[in-house]
């Protein structure tokens, strides 16, 4: 009967659609845990300096590259991998870039020298910088337009809860083992994702990419990048003002300009031109600059409150600044499905505002002999609620209005413009506190606390001024990345 034959077919869909779903949640599923891995690493080594220092005698320059030679590399490297996982396939690179990072990893581990731990570390940034851009634009296709920023909310969630776990599972596995195992643990996490990915992550690209490289904006924009890069993560040590610092600057946007005089000529540039002229995307990446320097300062700065102020232990320290980020973790997802209702722009002013809150709420009640749950605890609970609303929001944001054949070229950029934020926001707030530091511990906190304020609202004045509203329920579908400046 034809009713009968109809309603074979509608089962027969659901059974077909079933399977493609699951296999969507499990790639995200493999795309949020590198992310993870990627980002805990970033503050995972902080808590190891003193057992590296011991075991390997290294001195406190030498120390300072094991982060800057990390962070350098993962930042200089985001748009090649970008446009490269576009060009040749995001699954391909992806699995590339894990492959690199674990070997970084596994290397890292094994140094009997600091010379060699920096040299492994670049290793390992190099493969960050390369699965970071593929990691999102592999899994985006496979969801629909309506499910795109919960994907990203509960994506970038990692970011967030990486950040704050790094510290406390480092001071765990150095009490229980040795520095060496918070490199060792990423090797069975990255061959878990090396054996998942191909079977449930689909290949992806850009049919229309043209092949070939700009041989000279590529390793121009590459090393630009690390100088600036460089300069920043150097500052305090060289002084800001320093012939190195401002030589570094200078060369650095010498060849970032050159970078972008040579991709409005090439027919395969570097930096894709067109997508600065989409609002949402330039609004996103240049918003969210303000956000994460404040964000990855205000969790080195608690983790100093509780040992600095208040001498809680390395380990202690570490769970001590865990509630907010985990907060961020669980409301990630929840904060998606919301962000297309309420719009882009409402959600990040928003973050932006609470996370103000947060060292509002600590130059008004932290002193000496305060307590942790009437303090930092309520002051974390605020940042959690704030990074939510805001990392993969930006995300989420700069990909609104990008065609989907894009997707690894933009998050590449976006991520470029972020890493910015990351260098920096510690290297400001180290040289405000040692600047105040001659008055004392808690009036050197109150100036760090009073940058992150005015960095936070700034942000919060930027985004509600340049981000573009909610798109209309009659737009909603349409592409809309031909739309020119006005996004």
């Amino acid at each position: 009967m034809p009713t009968s034959s109809g309603s074979d077919g509608v089962g027969s869909t659901c059974r077909e659609t079933a399977p493609v779903e699951r296999r969507a949640w499990v790639a995200l599923s493999v795309a949020t845990l590198a992310g993870l891995l990627t980002t805990i690493d970033i503050s995972i080594v902080n808590v190891a300096f003193p057992s590296i220092r011991r075991d390997l005698g290294a001195t406190e320059a030498s120390l300072s590259w094991v982060l800057s030679g990390y962070s350098i590399a993962a930042g200089a490297f985001l748009m090649l991998a970008g446009r490269l996982a576009d060009q040749k396939g995001r699954r391909r690179l992806f699995l590339i870039g894990v492959t690199v990072f674990v070997v970084g990893s596994l290397l890292s581990g094994m140094a009997d020298t600091t010379g060699w731990l920096i040299a492994a570390r670049v290793v390992q940034g190099v493969g960050g910088s390369i699965l970071g851009p593929s990691s999102l634009a592999m899994i985006l296709p496979d969801f629909s337009d309506d499910r795109r920023s919960m994907v990203i909310g509960i994506w970038g969630a990692s970011a967030a809860l990486g950040a704050a776990l790094g510290p406390s599972i480092g001071a765990v596995l150095i009490d229980f083992a040795s520095w060496r195992w918070i490199f060792f643990v990423n090797v069975p996490i990255g061959v878990l994702i090396l054996v998942l990915t191909p079977r449930f992550v689909r290949e992806s690209s850009d049919p229309d990419a043209r092949g070939g490289f700009d041989v000279v904006g590529v390793p121009a924009g590459t090393l630009g990048i690390a100088l600036v890069l460089l300069a920043v993560v150097e500052g305090e040590r060289w002084g800001y003002l320093s012939a190195r610092s401002v030589g570094s600057v200078l060369a650095g946007i010498a060849l970032v300009v050159l970078l972008f005089v040579r991709s409005a000529r090439h027919h395969s540039p570097l930096i894709d031109l067109s997508l600065i002229r989409i609002r949402s995307f330039w609004s996103a990446g240049l918003g969210q600059i303000f956000f994460i320097t404040a964000f990855i300062a205000t969790i080195l700065f608690h983790t100093l409150l509780l040992q600095e102020l208040w001498g809680w232990s390395v380990l202690a320290a570490g769970f001590g600044v865990v509630p907010g980020p985990a907060l961020a973790a669980v409301l990630g997802g929840p904060v998606g499905t919301i962000v297309d209702r309420v719009g882009h722009r409402n959600v990040v002013v928003f973050g932006s505002l609470m996370a103000a809150i947060n060292p509002l709420w600590l130059m008004s009640t932290v002193g000496p002999e305060s307590s942790w749950a009437t303090t930092l605890l309520p002051a974390q609970l605020f940042l959690g609620v704030a990074v939510s609303c805001s990392f993969a929001t930006y995300s989420s944001l700069g990909l609104r209005d990008v065609s989907p054949t894009r997707f690894a070229t933009a998050s590449a950029m976006l991520r470029t413009v972020g890493s910015i934020g990351f260098a920096s926001g510690v290297a400001i707030a180290i040289a405000v506190f040692s600047s105040a530091r001659h008055l004392g511990p808690l009036a050197a906190f109150d100036r760090v606390w009073t940058f992150l304020f005015c960095t936070y609202l700034t942000g919060a004045v930027f985004c509600a001024v340049a981000c573009p509203g909610r798109i209309r329920q009659a737009d909603r579908g349409r592409p809309a990345w031909p739309r020119g400046p006005g996004g």
